[in-house]
């Protein structure tokens, strides 16, 4: 006799209930999950989102300016030369470290793409590389005096602002300004260029796309372990929120100019740094040597590379910001890189969750944190308020993103013991 195969029973309205409790619990699950690490002092990005919000409300309501499109992609293009250098001074705050000269380097940067590209004819491309090379030449002599000197960062990189500056100077020459040709495509990239809506709505989907792809390959490895998992609907469910968010920002923007190309570039780089930082052997040895140096240096991991390769990458980043800033403003200056840059690119740093006592932060903290700088930076202008209250306004919110940074490492420090 042929037996039969056994048929698929069809899921009856109890199983379907069940199915929903589960999917539920585990929504609920995760909700726990992150209420218990907030209360554990491990905020992430909560306080940055938080204040963002809360800036962006307090300023549309004192002027509707402030959330018109326009005015937003306006806030977009100057953010991305700030964004470059915060997102250099990510790396060296990750390892406890300080680079007091990003401001000045930028302003050399710029400098040396001035005089490269208009007075002595180079190509872009070539002038460019010729202020990136600078950089990485400034981040090696800060690692080399550290790792060989034990020369703390903050007096070497204090000396390098004082010596950035005065090369700028000189560069420079008694004019003091070079500009721009407007119609070059480099000044019209940090002005005029815009992103076609087709291909920002096609960006703004891909991170969903993304997130539910690594989630299902996140569950198949911990079902073949024999873990448990948040559940597909958790992972779908932040998804759709964030690409609702990006699809809606991408059609807000769209009313206006719509989104910058300069900007995009900044996010690019962003999305590389943060895959550098979780994904590779490098990232996780800026964590250790920033978490515990002596430790990182007893697990085989050579401290004094890690350390010199954050300064290199730091002033590289620099030196992008001082190119970006250059084209935004279609000159270079005695100007550039000096006032509110140092301050503005390392609390954009520290807002946006990066530790100044090393071992916690994030390539996106640069990127939310500069919006935050921006934001107040912006808002505050089109209240026609003077740069001595911005200046003052922004130091206050730097404060308090260090206070709850302290309070959020006892915090932690708190719950370890317990």
């Amino acid at each position: 006799m042929n037996e039969t195969a056994p048929q698929k029973q069809p899921a009856t309205k109890l199983d379907r209930a069940d199915a929903r409790v589960r999917d539920d619990e585990r929504i609920a699950g995760a909700a726990r999950i992150f209420y218990d690490r907030v209360r554990s002092g491990d905020l992430g990005m909560l306080p940055v989102i938080v204040g963002l919000l809360i800036i962006s409300t307090v300023f549309s309501v004192l002027n509707p300016v402030f959330l018109a499109p326009n005015n937003l992609v306006n806030l977009l293009f100057d953010a991305a030369a700030v964004g470059f250098i915060a997102l250099g001074i990510v790396c060296v705050l990750l390892l406890g470290e300080i680079d007091l000269s990003i401001g000045s380097m930028s302003g050399l940067s710029s400098a040396i793409l001035g005089v490269l590209w208009v007075h002595l004819g180079f190509p872009v491309p070539v002038a460019i590389a010729g202020a990136v090379t600078m950089g990485a030449l400034t981040g090696l002599t800060y690692g080399f005096l550290r790792n060989r000197f034990e020369m703390p960062s903050f007096v070497a990189t204090l000396a390098g602002l004082l010596a950035l500056l005065g090369m700028q100077l000189y560069i420079l020459g008694p004019t003091g300004s070079i500009n721009l040709p407007f119609g070059s495509p480099l000044v019209r990239f940090g002005q005029i260029y815009i992103m076609p809506m087709w291909l920002s709505y096609l960006l703004a989907i891909l991170p969903g796309i993304i997130l539910v792809i690594g989630g299902l390959r996140v569950m198949k490895r911990r079902s073949e372990a024999n873990l448990s998992s948040s559940g597909m609907n958790v992972v779908v469910l932040k998804a759709v929120v964030l690409t609702a968010a990006l699809v809606f920002a991408v059609y807000y923007l769209g009313k206006g100019r719509g989104v910058p190309w300069m900007f995009a570039v900044f996010v690019l780089f962003v999305v590389v740094m943060d895959y550098a930082l979780r994904r590779t052997k490098w990232g996780r040895s800026l964590f250790a040597v920033g978490g515990n140096a002596e430790a990182a240096r007893r697990s085989g991991i050579n401290v004094k590379r890690v350390r010199l390769s954050a300064f290199v990458v730091c002033s590289t980043f620099a030196a992008l910001g001082g190119v970006f800033a250059a084209s935004r403003l279609a000159s270079s200056s005695q100007q550039a890189g000096t006032g509110d840059v140092n301050l503005n690119a390392i609390a954009a740093a520290v807002i946006g969750g990066t530790s100044l006592f090393g071992g916690r932060g994030s390539a996106w903290s640069a990127l939310l944190g500069v919006l935050v700088i921006q934001a107040i930076s912006n808002g505050l202008t089109l209240l026609n308020l003077s740069s001595s209250l911005r200046y003052m306004i922004t130091g206050a919110v730097l404060a308090i993103a260090v206070i709850v940074d302290s309070l959020a490492r006892r915090s932690r420090a708190s719950h370890g013991r317990a």
